[in-house]
């Protein structure tokens, strides 16, 4: 009993502390840190931070990254954002099959840089894709917490990127699948 009651507890204050995050979060107006990101440096941090779970769970991570790619923000909060998004398609993501992360400058606006993470996963309803990333929604409501989460790491992560001036959007993939795609402005250094 006083195991459970621990477990409980620990799942509680994880709750509570991702709660304050999302409000503090929604109370800021920019970064409270601006400073030149390496996008491609980071990235490979949070796929490092990732792998071993990935491994353990027979899902593999992929990411093809090009010429080196900067925004301007707080480094925490953006790690933050993309291994919320990793680890949700990590959790999505059927056994033997892999996530694919692709760093690279949309092709339209050339100011602008993309991150496409893509799970192997069941994919979302249509009618969840524009609230996926609202507090507390889940693709899939019956899920346990153990394994689904309570539904905020998708809203950390939107709010994090609207701070930086970016915009977090979801797609069924073509074959299967959930692509998350986050749009950053770029900036120079």
């Amino acid at each position: 009993e006083l195991d459970r009651i621990g477990r409980e507890a620990e799942r509680l204050d994880e709750l509570i502390a991702q709660l304050l995050s999302l409000a503090r979060l929604e109370a800021q107006a920019g970064p409270a840190v601006r400073e030149p990101v390496d996008l491609r440096a980071l990235l490979r941090d949070v796929v490092e931070g990732v792998r071993f779970e990935a491994h353990g769970e027979r899902r593999e991570i992929g990411l093809a990254e090009g010429e080196a790619l900067n925004v301007t923000g707080d480094p925490a909060l953006l790690h933050s954002a993309l291994e919320n998004i990793v680890r949700n398609a990590l959790r999505h993501t059927v056994e033997n099959a892999a996530i694919d992360i692709v760093l690279s400058r949309d092709p339209e606006r050339r100011d602008t840089i993309r991150i496409d993470v893509r799970d192997h996963g069941p994919g979302v309803p249509e009618e969840l894709l524009t609230r996926l990333f609202e507090p507390f929604v889940r693709a899939d409501s019956a899920r346990s917490r153990d394994r689904g989460g309570a539904g905020l790491g998708l809203a950390i992560a939107r709010q994090a990127v609207r701070l930086h001036g970016g915009e977090v959007v979801a797609e069924n993939a073509a074959g299967g699948g959930l692509r998350v795609r986050i749009s950053l402005p770029g900036s120079e250094e």
